[in-house]
């Protein structure tokens, strides 16, 4: 794989962190802000919120600006907003940086996977994508504990300086290791617009917000869970939260390799066996090392679905990729914030911490199921386009769409691969 990846893979390790690193922090930060825990709890929800909304301005902003630029620009604002979040002297002045930063966040992997998929051959496209991925994937694994525990000894300030330096060294790998990404000539507002007139398009983000969300049914609730449900000491969280962000690691590399093999099968895979996996918790948490067992499972299924989630809309959209890409990432955290609320209904109705858990199988298989109706959809495309294709007898010549048959994007993506040159690094728009 290609050093640029690395640089990529950086910026994703930061982003990452600094996500997820203010649920550890939130005591800290409202002990000298003098707010409620409640309160500081809005430093997660409103960084959700900035991504969602974020993610589609950014992309448009920069839909003229070429991408190796934007990269750079979307990694200035990230260290702009954390250290705005460091050095803040009231806790608005913390929320307003919390929110700079996610606006960086969904621009950044949106135009960071179209940036990835275009250093590597056509076979490979999910396997970088997943590659990226694995910097935010490592960061719940080593960044956010990391990020905790120096922020409950030397003080939060200190983590989010340390983030904007994460940063900084983003943008340098960036400007160093990524090629010039120009920005395509036929790149224009409304050809982005029009990618979401595709049905394929609105049921990948769908199940990106079904399927993704799911996962966060259990992560929002996941300490009472483990505590007060399945009985582990709170001192053994931490190692829990180690062993799932370890699945997470695993699921999406795994999901990137088999993704450019068969996308559609691993997607639908990954799928059944998430909404499986979410329901067995439950009855899991019974016993710990059955519960210890099916939380990294979780994990690794969970994330499974990420890179092909993506390509998936990288495919459907190959003539202006940029704004769904985005949009797509946005939908990861649109999950996660509907996840996290019907996980809280449940909860306050008096079925129990484990109770989200049903939930998040139910969302996900809601995603499988949409996955089924995208699959029969491109079935049925392409047995019209196979009843209008030319025929031997009449000699009529009539154009089949591009990517009409299910799979045939992925077809086309092997065949160009293998005529391409294995060692060619390309750099696509």
């Amino acid at each position: 794989m290609p050093l640029a990846l690395l640089a990529l893979a950086i910026g994703a390790f930061g982003i990452g962190t600094t996500e997820f690193v203010t649920s550890g922090l939130l005591p800290e930060v409202a002990d000298e802000f003098g707010v409620s825990i409640p309160t500081a709890g809005y430093l997660t929800t409103g960084y959700a919120l900035g991504v969602v909304i974020g993610a589609p301005i950014l992309a448009i902003l920069g839909s003229r600006v070429p991408r190796k630029k934007m990269l750079m620009a979307l990694m200035g604002l990230f260290v702009a907003g954390n250290a705005i979040s460091a050095a803040a002297p009231v806790f608005a002045v913390m929320l307003a940086g919390r929110i700079v930063a996610s606006f960086a966040h969904g621009a950044f992997f949106g135009i960071g996977a179209i940036v990835a998929a275009g250093l590597v051959a056509p076979q490979k496209k999910a396997a970088a994508i997943a590659m990226m991925f694995t910097g935010l994937t490592v960061a719940n694994v080593v960044g956010v504990p990391m990020g905790t525990m120096v922020g409950q000894s030397a003080g939060w300030r200190v983590t989010f300086f340390l983030i904007a330096g994460l940063g900084v060294l983003a943008v340098l790998g960036i400007a160093a290791l990524v090629p010039q990404q120009p920005r395509p000539e036929q790149a224009r507002i409304s050809g982005e617009l029009a990618a979401f007139r595709n049905p394929q398009v609105l049921l990948a983000m769908a199940m990106t917000v079904l399927g993704f969300g799911g996962v966060f049914t259990m992560t929002t609730y996941f300490t009472p869970m483990m505590t007060d449900a399945a009985g582990f000491a709170s001192s053994s969280v931490t190692w829990l939260l180690v062993l799932f962000g370890l699945g997470m690691v695993a699921g999406n590399l795994v999901g990137g390799r088999f993704a450019d093999r068969a996308l559609m099968p691993m997607l639908l895979t990954a799928l059944g066996g998430l909404a499986i996996a979410l329901a067995l918790l439950p009855l899991a948490t019974h016993d710990k090392i059955a519960t210890a067992i099916v939380v990294p499972l979780i994990g690794a299924l969970g994330f499974a679905t990420v890179p092909p989630l993506q390509k998936r809309v990288l495919d459907q959209t190959a003539d202006a990729p940029t704004l769904a890409s985005a949009v797509n990432i946005g939908a990861f955290n649109l999950g996660n914030a509907i996840a996290a609320w019907l996980g809280g209904l449940v909860i306050s109705a008096g079925f129990g911490y484990t109770a989200p858990n049903w939930v998040g199988a139910a969302m996900a298989a809601s995603a499988l199921a949409l996955a089924l109706l995208s699959a029969a959809l491109e079935r049925r495309t392409g047995a019209r386009s196979a009843a209008s294709a030319p025929s031997a007898r009449s000699g009529r010549i009539v154009a089949r769409p591009e990517h009409a048959a299910s799979g045939t994007g992925e077809r086309a993506d092997r065949e160009a691969g293998r005529n391409a040159d294995r060692g060619a690094v390309t750099t696509q728009s």
